[in-house]
């Protein structure tokens, strides 16, 4: 994995990424392990299922019981992909110190879309600087 912003979708906090699936989320096209984001729902898995794509969602687990061993370990695997997801936010919010302010969508979408492309350029620099330390 590159770590390269390739796509985003501007929402509130409040909005819930599951329901982001079936708006550009998953892109079919992808060459990489396709995630998908957010915990299980049967009309996410209806859609996948009819795209032909598998379902990598966390599963919650169930209110007051122990969630089964398979569903825990699977969890955990997707948790360590997903993680990769999560740093890009960290860096952004530690590093970039980037909070949106804004009045307007417009407004919001522009800070956010800048900071994921200075935070390509700060990627791409370190992944050309390891690929000079690797040639020489």
């Amino acid at each position: 994995m590159h770590g390269i912003i390739r796509r985003q979708i501007v929402t509130a906090t409040t909005a819930n990424d599951v329901k982001r699936i079936r708006e550009g989320l998953v892109d079919p096209g992808n060459t990489c392990h396709v995630k998908y984001w957010g915990y299980h729902s049967a009309k996410n898995e209806k859609w996948l299922k009819e795209h032909g794509l598998n379902s990598r969602i966390h599963r919650k687990k169930p209110h007051k019981r122990p969630m089964s061993a398979p569903t825990a370990k699977a969890n955990g695997h997707e948790s360590k992909n997903r993680a990769k997801v999560e740093h890009v936010f960290a860096h952004q919010k530690a590093r970039m110190v980037l909070t949106t302010r804004t009045v307007g969508w417009a407004r919001a979408k522009t800070v956010i879309t800048t900071a994921n492309m200075a935070y390509n350029m700060s990627r791409l620099r370190w992944l050309l600087g390891r690929a000079k330390t690797a040639s020489a």
